[in-house]
């Protein structure tokens, strides 16, 4: 194995599908010698006759264990994430670091046994930097992070060192004209601009010990402010200990620090720094089996039902409560791609499917009386025993969402567990719900549902992603969230499964939020990138001002959905799928069949629903042919797929001689035909005899 560098004490290792090769664990994998000049890598390995044996190279640290004799801690800094991995040969030489069969595929690792700690600086909700000296009022600074140390020594010194070794600093910038990530700082560090969001990351195996200091250079001072300076205009500084952190309790807010002058004891200003601490995932590991976080074929747009067949409270004809087990099988029945839902956790930590973050209940059956209740503060066990009703139900007064308990069958219930069944042929859209923070008008500054504080972000991500990992088998899963951190943190505390940043951009339905990187898309498609994240899930009100956002995104390797009330007419559906979007989240029962491996999304009819005229398309489900036909001609149409075998259904149109409609009807291993769909096609058939006496020519939608 050749490795164009060789950073100093990392090392190249191989782990796959046998016990000598680690079982796909990373704990476990094997590391490889060096040659002489470093770029060579090989070592001798015995592995079981007989089996099929597959491999991943990574590049990472082996670090001993802070336990004598206990397993070596492994930090996997990059990885092969080819969809196929390598195959065992008897010998091998397989060439470069991160290709395989002349395709390059290498992804980041995950946090494995380090934290990362970041440190933002930005113009959110006030400017970071307060001067308060007149001195230095008009004065304009730049920034540098140093990392100073550890605020304990360790006693153990070679340990300590390993940790020294294995912590790094990196800088990143984004803006809505580009970004600038994982870097390293010019000597006097960079301005701070109110339009950039500035990203200090520290990765570290010891989170809660490390001495930080912010350094601050006047740009116009051209002489030098302590005898000894290598640099002019270094004014002053501000120190940072990340034992902070463990004292306040949380992993994510802000602190104040003041800025002291280097040539006397006065401070200067106060700077506002912006917090989060990314640890691991407690109590699981995951394997390098397999990566979808970067993975996508482009193909024709999937159709995602929101929250499973539909919002209930915006199409009020909605028969079947939205997010509940049978809103989510209604979906899959009429060929939904994906089914898009909400989650999150019970005042137990169980992970529940349910859109909004309160709920409003009823204490005494048939009671017109309502309380409005935040579901963090209700347990799985209470949540499942509860009369509900929509938030707006206050406002109206409209309690029809209250039903009889006896009414309630358990894929009607509200409030389902995320590891409730549904078949794997649907993929999960996973939307992770999290507190917005708003800047408009009366609600500046107030937070979703009135709810400031919320779950440890850590502990929340780790009880659903944990969940999801352990349960998901080939399920195809694309996790989303509002919130850019809970979007970074997801990236990096697991290595399987993609995650798509939702914006609402600029809305006239939606208040701004504070957060600057959720304020446009374009901000939104550069966070993308520099977190390295499969894509966006953009606002369609703010697309179909712009349409080309969506080849913009792309062409920065990004993958776009798009959501809101607007992907609810034909009309927009058409405008997007043209414009290539890459998935639809819309209240519908009209959705397109798919099927295939996992994340990758399956080729779709060019002659889909929603790009014809099809007088019959309100009833039309998946692939759908539209076939033009004249009256008293013979059609035979036919769908020619590799399945493992195909059944003839021929309907005779009596009204009109001579017409015949052939249909090869697939079978498909991720898709069932039911007999209704077959039934509803004679129906629409059978009903369809006005359109070819009014019309020359019939549009037929083949429903399959």
């Amino acid at each position: 194995m050749n490795t164009p560098s060789n950073i100093f004490f990392q090392v190249i290792a191989v782990v796959g599908s046998c016990g000598t090769l680690g079982n796909w664990c990373h704990q476990k994998a094997v590391p490889l010698q060096p040659a002489e000049d470093g770029t060579l890598w090989k070592k001798t390995i015995t592995v079981p006759r007989g089996l099929e044996i597959k491999y991943r190279y990574l590049k990472g640290f082996f670090l001993e264990s802070k336990n004598a004799g206990g397993p070596c801690q492994v930090i996997v800094n990059k990885w092969e994430t080819h969809q196929q991995p390598r195959s065992l040969n008897i010998e091998i030489t397989d060439g470069q670091f991160g290709f395989h069969d002349d395709v390059e595929c290498v992804d980041s690792g995950w946090l494995t046994c380090q934290t990362e700690i970041r440190l933002r600086l930005h113009y959110s909700e006030k400017p970071p930097v307060n001067i308060t000296k007149k001195k230095f009022k008009k004065s304009r600074f730049r920034l540098k992070l140093m990392l100073e140390g550890f605020e304990e020594e360790d006693d153990e010194e070679s340990l300590s060192s390993w940790h020294k070794m294995t912590t790094t600093l990196e800088i990143s910038m984004i803006s809505d004209s580009g970004y600038k990530s994982r870097h390293s700082q010019p000597e006097c560090g960079y301005a701070l601009e109110p339009t950039q969001w500035t990203e200090y990351s520290i990765h570290t195996m010891d989170p809660d010990n490390l001495e930080l200091i912010f350094e601050f250079f006047e740009e116009d001072l051209s002489e030098k402010v302590v005898q000894g300076d290598v640099h002019p205009g270094h004014v002053g500084a501000a120190c940072l200990l990340s034992s902070t952190f463990v004292e306040s309790g949380k992993d994510n807010g802000v602190v104040t620090l003041p800025i002291m002058s280097r040539n006397s004891r006065q401070t200067i200003g106060k700077v506002r720094v912006d917090y989060l601490v990314i640890r691991p995932i407690q109590g699981f590991e995951c394997d390098m089996r397999q990566s979808f976080t970067k993975y996508w074929q482009k193909r024709s747009a999937l159709d995602v039902g929101h929250r499973g067949a539909g919002s209930t409270h915006v199409a009020k004809h909605h028969k079947i409560r939205e997010n509940t087990i049978a809103s989510f099988l209604s979906a899959a029945n009429y060929g939904a791609a994906y089914v898009e839902f909400d989650v999150h956790l019970s005042k137990d930590l169980v992970p529940i499917v349910y859109h909004d973050l309160t709920c409003c209940i009823s204490t005494k059956k048939h009671s017109m009386v309502l309380f409005e209740v935040p579901v963090k503060d209700l347990t799985f066990d209470q949540l499942q025993l509860l009369k509900l009703a929509h938030t707006t139900a206050m406002k109206v007064h409209d309690h029809k969402d209250l039903m009889d308990e006896e009414e309630y069958i358990d894929e009607h219930q509200p409030f389902p567990s995320l590891s409730q069944a549904v078949p794997d042929c649907v993929g999960f859209n996973i939307e992770l719900k999290w507190i917005s923070q708003m800047k408009v008008g009366l609600l500046d500054g107030s937070w979703d549902a009135n709810l400031s504080t919320y779950f440890n972000m850590n502990q929340f991500l780790d009880v659903i992603l944990t969940c999801v990992l352990k349960n998901a088998g080939k399920r195809r899963i694309v996790f989303s969230c509002f919130d850019p951190d809970v979007c970074a943190m997801v990236r990096r505390k697991q290595n399987k499964y993609p995650i798509l940043f939702l914006t609402q951009g600029v809305s006239d339905v939606y208040p701004e939020l504070m957060d600057i990187r959720c304020k446009t898309t374009q901000i939104a498609m550069s966070f993308a990138q520099s977190e390295d994240i499969l894509g966006i899930s953009a606002h369609t009100e703010d697309l179909l001002r712009n349409m080309d956002s969506i080849k913009e995104a792309q062409s920065k390797g990004l993958v776009v959905f798009c959501w809101g009330d607007d992907n609810n007419e034909h009309a927009n559906r058409r405008r997007l799928r043209e414009h290539g979007i890459d998935g639809l989240i819309y209240d519908s029962s009209s959705f397109v069949h798919s099927h295939g491996p996992h994340i990758r999304p399956v080729t779709q009819s060019k002659g889909s629903c929603d790009l014809c005229c099809c007088p019959l398309m309100q009833h039309g489900t998946a692939l759908c042919v539209c076939v033009c036909v004249c009256v008293c001609v013979c059609v035979c149409v036919c769908m020619h797929f590799l399945f493992e075998y195909s059944v003839i259904l021929t309907f005779f149109f009596f009204y009109v001689p001579n017409f015949l409609l052939c249909l090869r009807v697939p079978h498909s291993s991720y898709l069932s035909l039911p007999l209704p769909h077959c039934s509803e096609f004679v129906h629409i058939l059978c009903h369809s005899y006005h359109y070819v006496k009014m019309l020359c020519r019939l549009h037929l939608c083949v429903l399959y």
